[in-house]
């Protein structure tokens, strides 16, 4: 970490939180010389309930047996690589990315965000969050082929060995913790629970034992570093989620109790907490609504089945966390990639590379709270809600009604918390117009990790093809300029003042100055659809700048007209970015700009004081990118726009949409 990393994290604490990371690091110092480690005592009793009172079988088992095979193979699937060649078992502490073996020092002391010394952390901390565990052990449960089983003995046991408590980069965060004791509470069940034949004889006892012994330790970790203060995100929550698990799988020592209590508590207050009163994550980061909204499912779930029912207050929010997917979510099927994605799932139930977890979610819900707005945007009963709740719930989800005339779609179209708005039209059919403005804060707590620089930014679908998006993430803990620009204000549908992005970087995951946006106005009629929103992040330039976006679909038309207003009162550089979805082909015809995708026509007309340039696979700066997921990228069409004012300014632009029968 350098100097001036430290100084800027300093600068993101209060007081309070500097004096408990201090106390932080003195425990990390006694632990060090093995003062308040772990000591397993022997486990007492047997294991808890699984998720659901009878573990479905209703599944075509190829899928799993062919996934299965490829991890026995040693094949592995970790962000860009879809092919990792990394042996069975593989090398726990080497980085499948660059090949860095991380050190077994002493794991809260090490670095993990030096690349020199453990490589890409991300590609390291995937594989041994083990979610191949429960692909290997579903294989087992449909089949019950020995191959299977005897693989996940392979790899507990493996792990283990390699990564000795409390030593090394799996040894680090709790987090990874609580994903990896996740993995394990649901393969334990698919594996028969106790009765597992993993168990059978003096060897298997041994191995139980080694396996509840590393279980101990993990949540004596997790319980003694839980993320706090301006931390305090979706990890806290996935900690509380995987310690509560544990706990509730297997409560066999007196610390059983304690966890379950803490971990509960954590989990029904952070949920409200990181969640807006309307269903928004506070992370303002799609991808991560999903994570925490799949974590309170999970551990719901999970406490249900064991006699621990969280209060209503909690499921209230997490249906309102599915009605939020649901308005933003086109008529293909698709969300906005707003803020971070990492690609990271809970547990991988299921093993395709393109399963939608946003439409898995809702199929879920649409169960749980029979609503028929979540079946109809799910459109069929997957594979992970079967997993979930059961075989019977199938049946549950075909007797939902789910009759578009008599459903509320979308069910709402403003979060004012959250400052995320719907515009547009004929939702939920072929001529639906959907734009999803944001005039949402930055993100989360003091450090804001996951937000990205995109006040007043918008997408625009019609007929359910993309036209212009989000780019997304590519780069997390490595590549620092893709990671910059990604994140940044050029890399969304807004404006740039002076070069600058509206909030100020100091790190990876951390901002210093964040730019807060206003709602001024948001209405809806037959005719019409008005936002009217402004920021205040060039407030801190030497002559302040202030932005104000007006948004106005007209249905007839369906024409949207964007009024950007500059209020300043010197010389300023103006640039306005348009990212098109990779598919859209892109010209400019005057102070016209026309792309098509698909049957879908938008022509933007822009004020001739502007230039235009369309840029595809830029480097120096980067511009012109899509990223479909972590380490991915591909070319698309950007459109920069750029001007200078000398005081304040105003500028519209005009989107007319065409929608031919062949898009439909």
């Amino acid at each position: 970490m350098s100097l001036q990393w430290r100084i800027a994290r300093l600068r993101a604490m209060s007081s309070r939180e500097i004096a408990f990371r201090v106390g932080r690091a003195v425990r990390a110092r006694a632990e060090r010389f093995g003062l308040g480690l772990a000591s397993a005592p022997p486990p007492r009793g047997s294991a808890g309930k699984a998720w659901v009172e009878t573990l479905p079988r209703g599944f075509d088992a190829a899928p799993y047996t062919s996934a299965a095979d490829r991890v026995l193979s040693g094949s592995f699937r970790v962000f860009a690589m879809s092919d990792a060649r990394l042996g069975f078992p593989p090398r726990w502490n080497t980085d499948p990315k660059t090949g860095t073996t991380a050190p077994l020092e002493f794991g809260k002391g090490l670095d993990y965000r030096d690349a020199r010394k453990v490589g890409d952390i991300k590609y390291l901390w995937e594989i041994n969050r083990h979610l191949e565990l429960v692909t290997l052990a579903q294989a087992w449960h449909l089949t019950r082929d020995e191959r299977y089983a005897a693989g996940c003995r392979t790899l507990v046991d493996s792990w283990i060995t390699q990564c000795p408590y409390p030593f090394g980069a799996n040894w680090c965060a709790s987090l990874e913790h609580a994903i990896r004791l996740t993995n394990w509470s649901f393969a334990w069940f698919l594996l028969g629970s106790d009765d597992s034949p993993l168990f059978r004889g003096e060897d298997g006892q041994a191995f139980r034992s080694r396996w509840l012994t590393s279980v101990y330790q993990h949540c004596h970790f997790i319980a003694g570093h839980l993320s706090r203060h301006s931390s305090a995100n979706n990890h806290l929550l996935g900690e509380a989620t995987g310690l509560l698990i544990a706990s509730l799988t297997w409560p066999m020592w007196d610390a059983s109790h304690q966890w379950r209590v803490l971990a509960r508590e954590e989990l029904e207050r952070e949920a409200l907490e990181q969640t807006f009163p309307d269903g928004v994550n506070r992370e303002q980061a799609v991808w991560y609504h999903h994570a925490v909204a799949d974590m309170m499912l999970l551990a719901g779930l999970v406490g249900r089945a064991n006699g621990v029912e969280f209060n209503t207050a909690y499921w209230q929010r997490f249906q309102s966390m599915l009605e939020f997917i649901t308005s933003i979510m086109d008529v293909e099927g698709k969300v906005p990639a707003i803020g971070d994605a990492d690609d990271g799932v809970l547990v991988r139930f299921d093993p395709a590379p393109d399963f939608d977890v946003y439409r898995s979610l809702l199929a879920t819900g649409a169960v749980l709270f029979g609503r028929g707005e979540f079946k109809f945007k799910a459109r069929m009963f997957d594979t992970k809600s079967r997993w979930l709740l059961g075989d019977a719930a199938e049946d549950a989800f075909r007797r939902i009604d789910a009759n578009p005339k008599a459903l509320a779609l979308p069910p709402r179209r403003a979060f004012p918390q959250a400052g995320y708005f719907v515009l547009g039209g004929d939702f939920e059919t072929p001529h639906e117009v959907r734009i999803v403005a944001d005039a949402g804060p930055l993100g989360y707590l003091s450090i804001a990790a996951h937000g990205h620089a995109d006040a007043l930014a918008f997408t625009l679908s019609a007929a359910g093809r993309q036209m212009l998006i989000d780019p997304g993430t590519f780069a997390y803990h490595t590549e620092r300029r893709w990671r910059d620009y990604f994140r940044g204000t050029s890399a969304h549908n807004t404006v740039r003042v002076d070069g600058l992005d509206q909030s100020v970087p100091a790190g990876n995951f951390l901002w210093l100055e964040h730019a807060t946006a206003a709602v001024e106005s948001f209405e809806t009629s037959a005719l019409r659809d008005r936002m009217v929103a402004h920021h205040l992040g060039y407030m801190r330039l030497p002559d302040p700048v202030r932005h104000r976006r007006t948004w106005e679909y007209v249905h007839s038309s369906l024409t949207l007209i964007v009024e950007d207003e500059i209020e300043c009162k010197a010389d300023h550089r103006l640039e306005w970015f348009w990212h098109f979805a990779p598919g859209c082909g892109v010209r400019v015809d005057g102070n016209r700009l026309v792309a098509r995708n698909d049957g879908v026509t938008l022509v933007m007309a822009f004020p001739a004081s502007l230039t235009c340039r369309l840029e595809t696979a830029a480097t120096d700066p980067p511009l012109g990118w899509y990223s479909p997921g972590l380490d991915r990228k591909q070319p698309s069409v950007t459109a920069v726009m750029e001007a200078l004012v000398v005081a304040s300014a105003s500028f519209t632009f005009e989107f007319r949409l065409g929608i031919s029968s062949r898009s439909r």
